[in-house]
């Protein structure tokens, strides 16, 4: 049966092989150019465009500050190395990588401040603070482009891991559904494996071969040319046979990889610890602390303040369009639902006609959905033709600026829904209220109107379950891009 299966498997696609050695080049390659040009660019400003007039940093000696920036630009790239912010294990997904590359910087800055003060070596103060900030914000921004066209590659089919999954049928199907879903994850199953009878799985646009229980991983992984071995919660494999798999696979090219059953768990809640030989994962419980509440509120008053004043040119040219296209008020006012289920009014252009509300149950039982807890019309007949374009670039949302700076709502976080859509929350929706409701959040740059309730109640409270502040920071980048380039999913 194996072997009949395995011979649908084609070995001709682009595999993982070579991509992530070439991807780490390429990102060793543009930091060392970043960072050079940022050094020496950072002096030529402070001490030659300038002009500013200072000692160098020890008298009588060769140290000038030509030697003290290569000096600077070797341990920065020593920090981005050591920090492991090239690590296949961080690059392309999630914020970790833009995390190592900002305490790279910091810890740099910190051991030069301290070496300057122990050898009393006077280094100019705004030499370094001209050039940490350009270039910790140029590495970012290189590490931003190389991450899309590595996504844009693995979207297209090319250097993605080639993945064995081993569970019963349940897992291997959410598995293998939630990597097709998400290609830009760097995996693609190539064959399942486990006790169940299920053959229908997909991924890649391709059908994955089912090849019930395998006894021999090794030779499967080299007949199907996979080089990740996938384990489910579920797979039902003694320890025994768990350790056998690792200890088969080869260092360096062929990887084990566990699935827990728990699943939407951020990693900063995760810990593993070695417990008399057991590796014991704990799961921390979600707190919300007051220092992260001082943490969020800040930057929420700080991002919302700084966003309406460069911003009010905009929302003037906005509320005169408002006004001159069609009948009713500029803005539009709507009890939702906040934090710990509190009513707050909201604030938004206006985008539908002035009796929308009146007209919006009838729409829902019309389509059906008038008994779910996501009210959305589809072709909304209420929506004005100038608010067709408001909304596709969420352009009717920035009223709610005000909100966040009143302290209603948060820059990021779960939509605030109406009190009659909270009406049919679960005890597991329940829990989108521990935090305030955002102006933007984890499903708006997921999906946008083109997911189900399940999939948007999955990613908020995801994001309620695991925050942090980059966190927020990473989706704010995805916003604004969203806002620019809405796609078909904005409506």
């Amino acid at each position: 049966m194996v072997i009949n299966s395995l011979s649908s498997v084609s070995t001709s696609d682009t595999t993982a092989i070579g991509w992530k050695l070439a991807y780490q080049r390429a990102l060793w390659l543009s930091d060392s150019i970043v960072i050079i040009v940022s050094v020496f660019g950072s002096q030529y400003l402070w001490f030659t465009f300038l002009g500013v007039r200072v000692a160098q940093p020890v008298e009588d000696t060769p140290l000038t500050y030509t030697w003290l920036s290569v000096l600077l630009i070797l341990g920065w790239l020593v920090a981005l190395a050591v920090s492991g912010s090239r690590s296949g294990r961080v690059i392309g997904m999630g914020t970790g990588e833009y995390r190592l590359v900002v305490t790279s910087a910091i810890y740099l800055f910190a051991v030069l401040a301290i070496v300057s003060y122990l050898t009393t070596t006077p280094v100019s103060r705004g030499y370094l603070l001209l050039g940490f900030p350009l270039g910790t914000a140029a590495l970012l921004t290189t590490r931003f482009l190389w991450r899309q066209r590595l996504r844009a590659a693995r979207r297209a089919g090319r250097g993605l891991a080639r993945a064995l999954l081993i569970g019963d049928d349940e897992e291997n199907a959410r598995i293998t559904n939630e990597l097709d879903r998400m290609p830009e994850a760097g995996y693609r199953v190539v064959a399942v494996s486990g006790p169940g009878k299920r053959t229908e799985f997909t991924c890649g646009g391709a059908s994955v071969p089912f090849l019930g229980p395998v006894d021999d991983v090794s030779r499967v992984l080299a007949m199907t040319d996979a080089d990740t071995v996938i384990v489910a919660s579920d797979a039902a494999l003694p320890v025994q046979k768990v350790r056998e798999i690792s200890w088969r696979l080869e260092a360096g090219r062929q990887h084990l990889i566990m699935v827990p059953s728990l699943t939407d768990i951020g990693g900063p809640r995760m810990h593993t610890r070695p417990v008399a030989g057991l590796p014991l994962v704990h799961v921390e419980t979600p707190r919300y602390t007051g220092a992260q509440r001082i943490i969020k509120r800040t930057f929420d008053v700080v991002g919302s303040a700084a966003l309406l004043l460069v911003l009010a040119p905009t929302f003037l040219i906005l509320a005169c369009v408002v006004k001159g296209t069609s009948r009713g008020p500029v803005f539009y006012r709507q009890e939702r639902i906040g934090q710990d289920g509190r009513p707050f009014e909201l604030i938004k252009f206006r985008t539908m006609v002035p009796d929308a509300d009146a007209k919006l149950q009838d729409l829902l039982a019309k389509q059906g959905t008038d008994g779910t807890p996501l009210f959305k019309i589809e072709n909304d007949p209420r929506i004005t033709p100038i608010g067709r374009i408001l909304r596709k670039h969420s352009l009717d949302e920035f009223p709610q600026l005000l909100n966040v700076l009143f302290g209603d709502m948060s820059l990021v976080g779960p939509r605030p829904q109406r009190a009659g859509e909270v009406a049919f929350y679960d005890f597991a929706a329940e829990r989108r209220l521990i935090v305030k409701p955002g102006m933007s959040g984890l499903w708006q740059v997921s999906g946008r109107s083109a997911l189900s309730w399940e999939e948007s109640l999955r990613l908020d409270l995801y994001y309620v379950e695991n925050w942090t502040l980059m966190g927020d920071i990473g989706i704010l980048f995805r916003t604004f891009r969203a806002v620019f380039a809405p796609g078909d999913t904005a409506h």
